[in-house]
């Protein structure tokens, strides 16, 4: 420890260098921000190895396309339906766009067109169309072709499909990420200000943590590219977790200036001494949380675990050099007393427990029957285009979205006859449509237009269009698609069922065991963190279970609201929360272990962690609050506003559980802490059982 103290009395001498190479490295900072792409498909996360993965990468190679846009003309003559396609054709990117006029005399009666062919692109005053892209769905290209689309259509036109979703993800999410950093960082000032007594203090903590999150999202230069939740959420999170560790360190200076008047030099080298076991301990289980979420399946997990934790890293280096460099000129206490409260708690202890153990079921019950959504488009508001055009298809067509069917090129015409037919028959399916629907079986295959062939049949394999008039990331289509597969296979064991539903499906299959995965992995690394910082069995347990209490509170509240949760939120909120708030029970667990090991009674041991920790605690929660809170408040976009919901609400269940349950614990559990800690040994004496730190 005497290095650190003499590594923080050379940060306080050196404070003016320290700043003027923190101001520098901004520079290279935001050129890496600027560089780094944005990626705003979920659904490209998903792992390369699954078959509706490798289908789309089919697409691409055999036909020059991955993703495609259902458009619906209303209340439109043919003519000028046919002007539309032609404009639609000359956007780039847009390889091809189908109906029925490419393949139809529009001279002829609706009547005479093939059935499968009329049920399929036409009904009553409104034409359905097929627009290729040339590219996968969430690539630059094709979200810049479907907004070009936009432009060109009229009021009587919607373009429908998974690329028109992530089009309107990327158009608010631009707008409103730089607004969540001013919303988070205004009521966190507010807070600070609120709980303290210095005015200029709260803004060297903000600018010392805004420094860090321009040093990490100018590192992520070195990923290529990062999902848009991931940058969404970046600013926010690093803000409210990094806040303890400037909070603490600054408690630490102002009690080691009261030992070391007038020299502030030693004083600050001592509290980043005195502190250093908390913030370490601190950080280290933050990181654990977020490297959990790497071993997800779903690569979203990867992105978000390696961008937060690298965060959590650099808030810890800038909070022991630019920020002590800052606060050296500040003398006045942060944190208002709070003993007559913390005093009140700790004496009612037994109330806390009781109250632990009356929630515990009702919590469980509600975690466990909480309902997640897959379907990506649900955490849009239903007024942007991509919904409405959704909605337009549905009532239209009834039919939400359409799978591809791909097959052996040479298969055998009577068996695709065959095999669509039985696919027309499962439940849901309102048409297919392959190469012999669009011209007909008794037309030679010479004889199809070589723009329509090249559409539906590639080198080796040919495509179906399944029409469904199941919604996404539903039981209903998740059904379907299995027995639609299982008849692709009977037929073809090579073909596959790819498309925006397949891919959800896919989805949910993943995030499911990603959930249980993240949430052990997240729970057995923080668990060996706490018992090597401590060196005991028991901590662990007790700090893990108190926090895991608080997470279950936070989860089973939406099932009592009657509240669904985006997939992604269920899958995080568990190893954020933990990762992030388990530093308040650390903080307390340290002074509590200090004052043991000194020999205090249980009691005062408790009493005095419990005065000491709580303003830290009470701070520290309200401004994770405060960060994720107002991002609630503001934000059009479920899957962003769900899990900043989530962690603003967690962060005020932990931090209550904390200071309630956390002493509670050690007060009842002292003595197996004490026999179950290394560097103790029990002395007894007729009062009370002391813990002493052994020889």
């Amino acid at each position: 420890m005497i290095i650190v103290v003499k590594a923080g009395k050379w940060i306080a001498k050196h404070r003016f260098i320290i700043l003027l190479l923190g101001i520098l490295l901004l520079i290279p900072s935001f050129i890496g921000m600027a560089k780094t792409r944005i990626n705003y498909d979920l659904l490209s996360y998903l792992p390369e190895s699954l078959e509706t993965v490798e289908g789309q990468d089919v697409m691409v190679d055999e036909y020059g396309m991955g993703a495609f846009a259902m458009v619906v003309v209303e209340d439109t003559d043919m003519k000028d339906i046919q002007k539309l396609a032609d404009q639609f054709n000359k956007v780039d990117h847009v390889e091809k766009v189908l109906w029925y006029g490419d393949v139809a005399d529009l001279s002829l009666p609706v009547e005479m067109i093939p059935s499968d062919l009329r049920k399929a692109f036409y009904n009553g005053d409104a034409t359905l169309m097929l627009a290729l892209f040339d590219n996968t769905t969430s690539s630059d290209e094709a979200m810049n072709a479907v907004g070009e689309m936009r432009k060109i259509a009229s009021k009587q036109c919607f373009i429908a499909g998974m690329t028109g979703v992530v089009a309107d993800i990327k158009n608010v999410a631009m707008k409103e990420v730089p607004i969540y950093v001013v919303i988070a960082a205004i009521l966190s000032f507010l807070v600070l200000e609120i709980t303290g007594e210095s005015f200029l203090v709260p803004i060297f903590f903000l600018i010392s943590i805004g420094v860090a999150i321009v040093y990490n999202l100018g590192s992520n230069i070195f990923l290529g590219e990062i999902c848009y939740i991931t940058k969404a959420l970046t600013a926010v999170l690093q803000l409210g977790v990094t806040m303890d560790y400037s909070i603490f360190l600054l408690n630490s200076y102002e009690e080691n200036k009261r030992r070391f008047p007038g020299d502030k030099n030693r004083a600050m080298g001592h509290a980043i001494s005195n502190t250093f076991k908390s913030i370490v301990g601190s950080s280290v289980t933050t990181v654990a949380g977020f490297a959990a979420l790497c071993v997800m399946t779903f690569a979203l997990g990867r992105d978000l675990g390696i961008v937060m934790a690298k965060g959590v890293i650099i808030g810890v280096l800038c909070c022991v050099t630019i920020l002590p460099a800052m606060i050296l000129i500040f003398d006045k206490p942060l944190i208002k007393s709070m003993d007559k409260v913390s005093a009140f708690i700790t004496k009612h202890y037994k109330v806390w427990i009781v109250a632990f153990l009356i929630l515990l079921i009702p919590a469980i019950y509600g975690n466990n029957h909480t309902k997640i959504y897959y379907n990506i488009a649900q955490s849009l508001p239903q007024s942007l285009p991509s919904n409405v055009a959704n909605s337009e298809l549905k009532d239209d067509f009834d039919m939400s979205t359409m799978h591809i069917v791909m097959v052996d090129k040479d298969m055998d015409a009577k068996e695709k006859k065959a095999m669509m037919s039985e696919i027309d028959d499962v439940k849901g399916v309102k048409w297919t449509l392959g190469l012999n629907s669009i011209v007909g079986s008794s037309i030679p295959e010479s004889m199809i237009p070589d723009d329509v062939k090249s559409m539906l049949q590639g080198k080796d394999t040919e495509l179906m269009f399944v029409c469904t008039k199941y919604e996404s990331a539903t039981p209903q289509v998740n059904k379907q698609i299995k027995q639609i597969d299982k008849i692709v296979k009977s037929y073809d064991k090579s073909g596959m069922v790819i498309g925006e539903a397949p891919l959800m499906k896919d989805l949910q299959d993943v995030t499911d065991i990603d959930l249980t995965r993240v949430n052990v992995i997240s729970i057995a690394a923080i668990f060996i963190i706490i018992l090597l910082i401590f060196k005991s069995i028991s901590l662990p347990i007790i700090l893990v279970s108190v926090i895991e209490f608080a997470i279950t509170i936070n989860m089973a509240i939406p099932f009592y609201q009657g509240k669904s949760l985006p997939f992604v939120a269920s899958i995080v909120i568990g190893a954020i929360q933990l990762g992030a708030t388990v530093d308040y029970a650390i903080l307390m667990t340290t002074r509590y272990q200090k004052e043991r090991m000194k020999g205090k009674s249980k009691k005062e041991s408790v009493a005095i962690a419990h005065r000491i920790s709580m303003p830290s605690i009470i701070t520290s929660g309200l401004s994770f609050f405060a960060a994720t809170f107002g991002v609630t408040c503001y934000t059009q976009v479920d899957m962003i506003g769900s899990i900043c919901e989530l962690l603003s609400r967690g962060a005020i269940i932990s931090v209550i559980v904390v200071l309630t349950v956390l002493p509670a614990m050690f007060l009842i559990f002292d003595p197996v802490i004490c026999r179950t800690t290394a560097g103790y040994r029990v002395k007894k004496d007729k009062s009370k059982t002391v813990a002493e730190p052994t020889a």
